[in-house]
C-alpha cells in the first residue's frame, strides 16, 4: 500500500489526537457524526483524506477551535487535489487574543499555512451541530439510525476535584475567561484562561516548537489560595506545534493570582507573566 503523503498524514496524527480526548471508540464516533465507522477508520489511518465537515464534527465533539485542524485539512485536501502548486492568496492581517495585529512570520510555521488559515478563517460554527442530523450518510454503508448531537451537559468537575485534570475533558473550556495573554520573544502565545463554572485555571500556548514548556501555577499573594502546585506541557511533536497545547486545571477562586512561565526550547530565557481572577 502507498505510503500516505507527509500532509495527509499530520492530519490525521491530529484528528487521532481528538479523538482520545472525547474517548470515544470507532463505533462511538459513527453513532455520533454523519459518518460511519469504516470511514473513521480511513480517515484516521490516514487513508483517505476526510470531508470537511468530518473534522469539524470532530472538532466539535473534542471541544477543540477549529481552525488549526481546518489549516491542516486544506493543506492535505488542496495537496490530493493538485491545488498545492496554485498561487495562493495574501494572507489577512492576524488578530490576536489582545486585539493587536500579530507578525505573520512568528505566528505561522510555513507560508502554505499562512495561506490555508485565510481561507478558514469564515468558518461558521453555528452550522456544525446541525451537519449530523440533516446530511446523508457518506458511503451508503447501512446503519439503524443516526443519533442527533449529545445534548449540552455541564462540567464533569468542579473545585478541587478538577485538579491536575484536562479542561477539555472535563468540559470546563466551554467559555472560559482570558484572564491575560502574551506573547514571547521566540513569537509564542500564552494565555491564561478561567472557568467560573469550575472554578479552576489552566494556561495555553500556541504558535510554538518542538520542545518548548508551558508552566502554569497558583498562589496567593495576599489574594487568595490557589491549587496544588505547578502543572506544566510540552510540545513534544508537529501536531502539538500545530494546535493549541494546554496544561491541566488547578483549582482556583476569585482574588487568586495565576501565572504562567514559558520554557522555549531554543534557549533565550524563561518568560513569566501573572494575572489575579476577578471577584
Amino acid at each position: 500500500m502507498t505510503a500516505p503523503s507527509p500532509e495527509r498524514a499530520r492530519l490525521a496524527a491530529a484528528l487521532r489526537e481528538l479523538k482520545g480526548r472525547t474517548g470515544l471508540s470507532l463505533a462511538g464516533l459513527a453513532a455520533k457524526t454523519a459518518f460511519s465507522k469504516s470511514s473513521w477508520d480511513r480517515y484516521l489511518n490516514a487513508r483517505t483524506v476526510p470531508p470537511r465537515d468530518a473534522v469539524q464534527e470532530l472538532c466539535r465533539l473534542a471541544g477543540e477551535p477549529e481552525g488549526r485542524c481546518l489549516a491542516l485539512w486544506e493543506i492535505a485536501e488542496s495537496e490530493g487535489s493538485g491545488r498545492a502548486t496554485e498561487g495562493a492568496p495574501a494572507p489577512p492581517e492576524e488578530v490576536t487574543p489582545d486585539g493587536g495585529a500579530a507578525d505573520d512570520g512568528s505566528v505561522r510555521r510555513s507560508a502554505t499555512l499562512v495561506a490555508v488559515l485565510a481561507s478558514v478563517c469564515a468558518v461558521a460554527v453555528g452550522g456544525v451541530a446541525a451537519v449530523a442530523v440533516l446530511l446523508p450518510h457518506r458511503d451508503g454503508e447501512p446503519r439503524a439510525s443516526l443519533s442527533p448531537p449529545p445534548a449540552a451537559t455541564g462540567p464533569r468537575c468542579q473545585g478541587e476535584v478538577c485538579e491536575g485534570k484536562s479542561a477539555m475533558q472535563m468540559k470546563c473550556a466551554g467559555g472560559p475567561e482570558t484572564l491575560a495573554a502574551h506573547r514571547t520573544a521566540s513569537g509564542a502565545w500564552m494565555e491564561l484562561r478561567y472557568s467560573r463554572e469550575c472554578g479552576t485555571s489552566w494556561a495555553r500556548m500556541w504558535a510554538t516548537r518542538i520542545g518548548d514548556r508551558l508552566e502554569m501555577s497558583a498562589g496567593d499573594k495576599g489574594g487568595g489560595s490557589g491549587g496544588g502546585g505547578v502543572h506544566s506541557a510540552e510540545i513534544e511533536h508537529g501536531v502539538d506545534a500545530d494546535n493549541y497545547v494546554y496544561t491541566p486545571m488547578t483549582a482556583t477562586r476569585p482574588g487568586t493570582v495565576v501565572r504562567a512561565c514559558f520554557h522555549p526550547a531554543a534557549g533565550g530565557g524563561t518568560e513569566c507573566f501573572d494575572s489575579r481572577v476577578g471577584r
